[in-house]
């Protein structure tokens, strides 16, 4: 009985809302051409920023803009004779008696067979817009439809990956890059895509399983950028900075001019060389471990990480450096000191603090836990 209480309510407020505009002549349909003239404008709006982000190729958003001029250009035209001659009053009493069969006409069907019981779908009608008049969202929800009922479908997980990665839906994007390679196959697209959004999902730390993704990126494609970038920024979290330096050098010495990788590599390089001076070890000696042999190398790694943790003594409040000192006695096999550095850290910043739930996050993911 409720229900029909709120439909006869719903029903008798659309219907007025029909009616008295007709009762006010032209000045309701004037303003409807105001309100259809911003709804346009909005739209080119919203085309214009999804053809900057790339979301829309070139061609379509052209399309879809000259669609919305024809559709002003129909309300321009229309508004002079809108204004110039008003309904009359047969007009009037006809779109009266309209409106009342309407409601009267739909109850008589519903009674007899629709069903209050039935679960409301609110998003299909946006759903079946044209994608020129769908906002990023919408596109979304109905790439997501879509495959929810299609989840086999390797093509769409392909293209829905990366959209998650830009939206920074990292976890999203996870799942949707190993629905596309277990669909579709391995590629060195995938795979990257794969490790960089398991790299932004754990707050941008190359962890080993991003690795894992970035190196099979690279055994498909040796010359992948992206791959190669954020493996070279692994090694400088776990504080191999030479060897991160070198790897970047030798990025930046193959890489097109015209690549938007280089400028990332050359700021890399910037701050991995302030990194190094910060922690007492000089820019040309960063630059010539790369030529050192292995034992060399891990030598002054140990020297570099000893350094660090000196440093974090004399000023503990670096929560940045603590992370950074875990992993690199992790990566050296180290556990039982990084354990130790982990625990010094929390206790610089409380147990309760944010630093605090930060860095046991970051050490399980490197499967270390705190001691008591």
């Amino acid at each position: 009985m409720l229900f029909w209480v709120i439909a006869a309510i719903l029903t008798l407020g659309a219907s007025l809302a029909v009616l008295l505009p007709l009762a006010g002549g032209s000045k309701g349909a004037s303003a409807a051409g105001d309100h259809d003239l911003e709804v346009y404008r909005d739209q080119l709006s919203e085309l214009d920023r999804d053809a900057a982000r790339g979301l829309i190729q070139p061609a379509e958003a052209e399309e879809a803009r000259a669609e919305i001029a024809r559709r002003i250009l129909r309300l321009d035209n229309a508004e002079p004779a809108a204004k110039a001659a008003g309904p009359s009053t047969t007009t009037r009493l006809v779109a009266t008696a309209a409106v009342l069969a309407v409601p009267l006409i739909s109850w008589g069907f519903y009674g007899e067979l629709g069903s209050p019981d039935l679960p409301s779908q609110p998003l299909s009608a946006r759903l079946a817009k044209n994608p020129a008049d769908s906002s990023v969202d919408e596109l979304v929800a109905r790439a997501e439809a879509h495959l929810a009922a299609n989840p086999s479908d390797g093509r769409g997980w392909d293209v829905l990956a990366p959209i998650y990665l830009r939206l920074q839906r990292f976890s999203d994007a996870v799942a949707a890059y190993r629905n596309a390679i277990r669909l579709d196959g391995d590629s060195a697209a995938r795979q990257a895509g794969l490790g960089e959004a398991i790299a932004n999902a754990a707050g941008g730390i190359v962890s080993a399983e991003a690795q894992d993704a970035f190196e099979a990126a690279l055994k498909l494609d040796p010359a992948n950028p992206k791959a190669s970038f954020y493996l070279a920024m692994g090694l400088a979290q776990e504080g191999r900075v030479p060897e991160a330096t070198a790897a970047w050098q030798k990025m930046l010495s193959t890489l097109p001019q015209d690549s938007p990788w280089r400028g990332a590599v050359e700021q890399a390089l910037s701050e991995s060389a302030n990194k190094a001076v910060a922690a007492g070890q000089p820019a040309n000696e960063v630059d010539a471990a790369s030529s050192m042999s292995p034992q060399d190398r891990q030598a002054m790694i140990e020297a570099m990480v000893a350094s660090l943790d000196e440093k974090l003594r004399q000023d503990p409040r670096n929560a940045e450096g603590w992370m950074q000192l875990v992993r690199s006695y992790v990566v050296l096999g180290k556990a039982d000191q990084a354990r130790d550095a982990l625990g010094r850290g929390i206790a610089v910043f409380g147990p309760d603090s944010e630093e605090a739930r930060k860095f046991t996050a970051f050490a399980a993911s490197l499967g270390l836990t705190a001691t008591e």
